[in-house]
């Protein structure tokens, strides 16, 4: 009897431990569970919130999406509502567009005339002087108006603004194609090299150029029966070289008198003026 007790107590024992060792380790595995599930909604509660902050920007975006495209379809009703004027302002540019190239082909036409006409009164000069005479004449087309530029010492008594004889045959060739050219005017133009002059009764070298311009002037007037109104006389001293004044040979070249033909002004603002269309002007 005593046997069986102490066999039913011993069990008992060990059953109780059996019992408490599983319940403990339930409790760990829970408390770890409940560790894991902690985190997880952590996890879960801030990336909820990231959402909303997320959606919240969105929300924000869309809002600023809806006015650009109000402020768009009230800018596309305007620009709809003024498509007629814009398209009158259209026509009215073509227009003038129009108007512009008819004018710039109106002034090709006159530039072409002008430089047919230099061309011809270039020819003629150039073939009435002897090749002695072209030696010291130079004669070209520049910028639309004929130049003839003329040798001082050719021209004039050394030192002096005086016209020698020895130029009276060239002159006289000039002036008659001068007067084959009544519409054009006669600008005469003294250069001079930089070495200051020494006379009494000329201060300076643009005294010099001025009076050798106004003896030419005066030549072709009383010569040669120029009309005086349609010459100009005027010096540059010596502030217009073409040449090196440093050398003798450029000196040289740069005494000189130009005689500039040049059609006259008047004539070729009612040539430019004639036929154009009024919104060219």
């Amino acid at each position: 009897m005593k046997k069986i007790k102490f066999f039913s107590f011993f069990a008992l024992a060990v059953l109780m431990m059996t019992t408490s060792c599983v319940s403990k380790k339930q409790l760990l595995a829970c408390q770890d569970e409940n560790k894991q599930l902690s985190k997880e909604y952590q996890q879960a509660r801030e990336g909820l919130s990231a959402a909303n902050a997320r959606v919240y920007a969105l929300e924000q975006q869309l809002k600023d999406c809806q006015s650009s495209k109000a402020e768009l379809q009230a800018s596309l009703n305007s620009s709809l509502s003024n498509a007629g004027q814009y398209n009158v302002n259209i026509e009215k540019l073509v227009d003038q567009i129009n108007e512009s190239n008819q004018y710039i082909r109106h002034l090709q036409q006159v530039k072409s005339k002008s430089d047919s006409l230099n061309l011809v009164l270039t020819n003629n000069l150039t073939k009435s002087l002897s090749k002695e005479e072209l030696k010291e004449v130079d004669v070209q087309v520049m910028k639309g108006v004929v130049y003839i530029s003329l040798a001082d010492n050719m021209l004039y008594k050394s030192g002096s603004y005086e016209i020698n004889d020895r130029a009276a045959e060239t002159l006289s060739k000039i002036a008659k194609i001068i007067q084959d050219y009544p519409d054009y005017d006669v600008i005469v133009e003294g250069n001079t090299d930089d070495v200051p002059i020494s006379k009494t009764n000329i201060r300076n070298n643009w005294d010099l150029s001025a009076l050798r311009a106004s003896s030419v002037v005066q030549c072709l007037q009383n010569q040669y029966g120029i009309a005086p109104k349609r010459m100009t006389a005027g010096g540059r001293g010596e502030y217009n070289p073409i040449a090196d004044n440093g050398t003798e040979v450029g000196r040289q070249r740069n005494r000189r008198t130009q005689i500039i033909i040049t059609p006259q002004l008047s004539e070729f603002l009612e040539l430019i003026g004639k036929d154009v269309p009024a919104g060219s002007k």
